[in-house]
């Protein structure tokens, strides 16, 4: 993985890794769980504690199988380059010490939730990736979880295998282990108890009781940007003597808030930064609303106007002026109180990570999965202006501006790849829309009953228009004339 005399090469970590023991099953090792769960349990290990709450990696998707090939090709070593301004600063993290084999049925991983000194199985599976219904209920007509369902023995899902370990555990006396969701979704915690618990009783409803009253599910909020890896990524590892292919990249902030609700004990990690509270759901609600939906609000126009990153639109003046007017008008007076937080501090600061020049994330990515996202970071706050008697009309011209997006053309004229599970049926719907916006606003999976509010109907209308007949920017511009 590296050459040793390369005078840039960050140690290894100083702690002892052979005296590591596992107390951590994760699902899902992308770039987002190995910049922060993992980089908190190394810095927890390398102040001396916590040294049995290794983590042992694994995946649920054949995907699953390259990143395993090569972390452990690796010795289950990641390397995370923090980039700040001021200087890029690379470590490795040894906070996994295994990575189950990816096979059909989970057998491996199955085995080892079952492992008795396994005592919290944590999940980044994306946003999408919990086979939730418009309704916020778990989608039993998913084909996944139907063969779960039919096959709860050789379970294809990660939720699937943890109820067949939760079994195995029940069945051999064992506690049942903490299921952390670390995953960007509103009460995350509620979430995966839903769907495991859903699961469950479409084969066992007995075990789904059991599953409900015994099982522990906190609610947690995290947050840090992390780009996906490409060539610019790898070089940069190469750059500190490091033959990496997959290293993660990521901005120096990190932030971790969870509810302290783990029966079967948990690693230390209040001591390396974790907040512990009962109102992890304050924290979320800022974070959703405030940086989530600031993700959202610059990415379609940034799209519609040929802006590769992130930073380039944070430079792009109306794209930062309509950033600005809509997160001060329409979401920070509607975000409740959050502890020892000034919102407004806070904000200053997501403005300056969205503008980091280092991190070079893209809007592409910012754009994606538009289906999943807008219903969790910009309807909510459209829905709590109308509640409040007020008319967004920020929020509502984002709205427009994603619909416009997924038309599939920017206003250049040059093509936008599919960047949606949902594309192609988003894509005839906004082409539609062009002709009759009502088209859009009639997914009820998006944007519930905002639909049929007539207000909402007309000022997206206008908004949609508008982006036809003018172009993005000439609306920010009108929008920002008042």
């Amino acid at each position: 993985m590296t050459t040793p005399a390369h005078p840039s090469a960050p140690a290894l970590p100083a702690y002892d890794r052979t005296r590591l023991t596992p107390g951590i099953v994760h699902i899902g090792l992308g770039n987002f769980h190995r910049a922060h769960q993992a980089v908190y349990l190394d810095d927890l290990f390398a102040l001396g504690e916590g040294h049995d709450w290794a983590i042992i990696g694994a995946g649920v998707r054949p995907a699953d199988a390259a990143m395993r090939d090569a972390l452990k090709a690796q010795d289950c070593l990641s390397t995370v380059i923090e980039l700040d301004p001021t200087g890029r600063r690379a470590r490795r993290i040894g906070a996994m010490i295994d990575f189950l084999p990816v096979e059909r049925g989970n057998g491996a991983l199955i085995a080892a939730m079952a492992r008795p000194e396994i005592r919290i199985v944590s999940l980044t599976v994306t946003e999408g990736g919990y086979f939730m219904d418009s309704a916020g209920r778990l989608d039993t007509g998913a084909p996944d979880i139907q063969a779960d369902a039919a096959s709860p023995d050789a379970p294809e899902t990660a939720f699937g295998a943890i109820l067949a370990a939760l079994k195995r555990r029940r069945a051999a006396g064992v506690p049942p282990f903490t299921v952390m969701s670390c995953d960007n979704l509103p009460g995350n915690g509620h979430v995966t108890q839903q769907v495991v618990v859903g699961l469950a009783r479409l084969s066992d409803p007995d075990f789904a009781t059991w599953v409900e009253a015994n099982v522990a599910f906190p609610n947690g909020m995290v947050d840090r940007i992390t780009p996906a890896t490409g060539a610019r990524e790898r070089a940069m590892a190469a750059a500190f003597g490091l033959d990496d292919p997959v290293p993660v990249t990521c901005e120096p902030f990190r932030q971790w808030v969870l509810e302290d609700h783990f029966p079967a004990g948990r690693p230390a990690l209040e001591k390396v930064g974790v907040v512990f509270t009962e109102q992890v759901h304050a924290y979320e609600a800022m974070k959703i609303r405030i940086l989530n939906g600031g993700h959202a609000i610059i990415a379609y126009p940034g799209g519609l106007m040929d802006v590769d990153l992130v930073h380039e639109a944070m430079e792009e003046p109306l794209i930062s002026a309509f950033l600005d007017k809509v997160e001060r008008e329409e979401i920070i007076p509607i975000v409740p109180p959050v502890p020892d937080t000034d919102l407004h501090d806070y904000y200053a600061v997501i403005r300056e990570r969205f503008a980091n020049p280092e991190v070079a994330d893209t809007v592409r990515r910012l754009c994606l999965d538009g289906s999943n996202r807008q219903p969790k970071f910009i309807v909510p706050s459209i829905r709590d202006n109308r509640a409040a008697g007020r008319l967004p009309l920020g929020l509502i011209l984002e709205s427009a501006l994603w619909c416009r997006y997924c038309a599939g053309t920017s206003d250049a004229g040059t093509a936008i790849a599919p960047n949606d599970p949902n594309w192609g049926e988003l894509t005839v719907r906004a082409q539609l829309a062009k002709d009759d916006p009502a088209v859009w606003l009639a997914m009820s999976e998006v944007y519930g009953d905002l639909g049929s509010d007539p207000e909402v109907v007309v000022a997206f209308a206008q908004a949609l228009r508008a982006l036809w007949a003018k172009g993005a920017r000439a609306v920010l511009t009108d929008y920002l004339a008042g």
